[in-house]
Protein backbone atom coordinates (compact mmCIF):
# COMPACT_ATOMS: atom_id res chain seq x y z
CA UNK A 1 0.00 0.00 0.00
CA UNK A 2 0.94 3.18 -0.81
CA UNK A 3 0.95 6.39 1.46
CA UNK A 4 1.28 9.97 0.13
CA UNK A 5 2.40 12.92 2.12
CA UNK A 6 1.14 15.82 0.25
CA UNK A 7 1.11 19.64 0.33
CA UNK A 8 -2.17 21.71 -0.64
CA UNK A 9 -2.22 25.36 -1.96
CA UNK A 10 -5.21 27.93 -1.59
CA UNK A 11 -4.28 30.84 -4.66
CA UNK A 12 -7.15 32.80 -3.13
CA UNK A 13 -5.92 32.81 0.41
CA UNK A 14 -1.98 32.36 0.35
CA UNK A 15 -2.30 29.51 2.36
CA UNK A 16 -1.01 25.74 2.21
CA UNK A 17 -2.33 22.51 4.00
CA UNK A 18 -0.03 19.77 4.97
CA UNK A 19 -1.91 16.13 4.63
CA UNK A 20 -1.51 12.19 4.41
CA UNK A 21 -3.07 9.46 3.24
CA UNK A 22 -3.38 6.80 1.56
CA UNK A 23 -5.92 7.72 -1.64
CA UNK A 24 -4.80 11.43 -2.64
CA UNK A 25 -7.57 11.20 -4.94
CA UNK A 26 -10.32 10.75 -2.63
CA UNK A 27 -8.69 13.07 -0.17
CA UNK A 28 -7.78 15.70 -2.25
CA UNK A 29 -12.04 15.60 -3.47
CA UNK A 30 -12.93 16.08 0.69
CA UNK A 31 -10.24 18.50 0.88
CA UNK A 32 -12.29 20.66 -2.24
CA UNK A 33 -15.98 19.77 -2.24
CA UNK A 34 -16.95 17.15 0.09
CA UNK A 35 -15.84 18.23 4.07
CA UNK A 36 -18.25 19.96 5.77
CA UNK A 37 -16.19 21.04 8.47
CA UNK A 38 -12.31 21.76 9.33
CA UNK A 39 -9.26 23.95 8.00
CA UNK A 40 -9.62 23.20 4.47
CA UNK A 41 -13.17 24.43 4.30
CA UNK A 42 -12.50 27.84 4.43
CA UNK A 43 -9.80 28.08 2.50
CA UNK A 44 -11.09 26.34 -0.98
CA UNK A 45 -10.18 26.04 -3.97
CA UNK A 46 -7.06 23.82 -3.24
CA UNK A 47 -4.06 22.84 -5.37
CA UNK A 48 -2.04 19.76 -4.62
CA UNK A 49 1.60 21.58 -5.06
CA UNK A 50 4.14 18.23 -3.47
CA UNK A 51 3.52 14.93 -2.97
CA UNK A 52 5.99 12.37 -1.25
CA UNK A 53 4.98 8.65 -1.65
CA UNK A 54 5.79 6.01 0.67
CA UNK A 55 5.41 1.84 1.32
CA UNK A 56 5.81 2.43 4.54
CA UNK A 57 3.20 4.49 7.04
CA UNK A 58 5.33 5.26 9.78
CA UNK A 59 7.96 6.96 7.28
CA UNK A 60 5.01 8.76 5.32
CA UNK A 61 3.89 10.18 9.14
CA UNK A 62 7.59 11.21 9.87
CA UNK A 63 7.47 13.06 7.14
CA UNK A 64 4.14 14.75 7.48
CA UNK A 65 5.39 15.82 11.47
CA UNK A 66 8.59 17.19 9.75
CA UNK A 67 7.07 19.43 7.30
CA UNK A 68 4.63 20.41 9.79
CA UNK A 69 7.30 21.51 12.12
CA UNK A 70 9.17 24.62 11.64
CA UNK A 71 11.85 23.16 9.30
CA UNK A 72 9.48 21.79 7.49
CA UNK A 73 7.85 25.31 7.27
CA UNK A 74 10.62 26.99 6.05
CA UNK A 75 11.19 24.14 3.38
CA UNK A 76 7.33 25.08 2.62
CA UNK A 77 8.31 28.80 2.37
CA UNK A 78 12.00 28.14 0.36
CA UNK A 79 9.54 25.99 -2.33
CA UNK A 80 7.71 29.09 -2.63
CA UNK A 81 10.14 31.55 -2.60
CA UNK A 82 11.76 29.76 -5.87
CA UNK A 83 8.71 29.36 -7.37
CA UNK A 84 7.89 25.88 -7.02
CA UNK A 85 4.13 26.83 -5.21
CA UNK A 86 2.95 29.79 -6.75
CA UNK A 87 -0.09 30.98 -8.10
Amino acid sequence: MEFVVYILYSEKFDKTYVGYTSSLIERFKSHNSLANSGFTLKFRPWKVVYIDVYFDKSMALKKEKWLKSGNGRTFIAELKKNGFISA
